[in-house]
């Protein structure tokens, strides 16, 4: 059952076809996924000795990938979480940067 198409009407008139809450193939789709690319691939290297700077910088561009979806979605917990995680991302690159902290 999980190959069988389903004709548009069908779809839009159905409970018990699951349909993806999130636009497709907008420019939210895009970043979301180009966004959780990097913070996948921050994820894979977080923990090997010497690439701490770089596990923080391709965080720090994943984060703000999602920041700017949340906002095109306008969704406040995506925003709030993001917005967040930008701060502290941007502490650790400076203090990092200046050895301070």
């Amino acid at each position: 059952m999980a190959n069988k198409e389903y004709h548009p009407d069908e779809i839009a008139n159905s409970n018990r076809i699951q349909k993806s809450a999130t636009p497709k193939h907008d420019i939210s789709w895009y970043v979301k996924w180009v966004a959780s690319c990097f913070i996948l691939s921050s994820m894979s290297i977080r923990g090997i000795e010497g690439l701490q700077f770089y596990d923080t910088i391709l965080s720090l561009i994943g984060v703000t990938g999602w920041m700017v979806v949340g906002l095109l979605w306008k969704d406040r917990a995506l925003i709030l979480l993001n917005g967040a995680g930008i701060v502290l991302f941007i502490r650790t690159l400076i203090a990092e940067y200046y050895m301070v902290m």
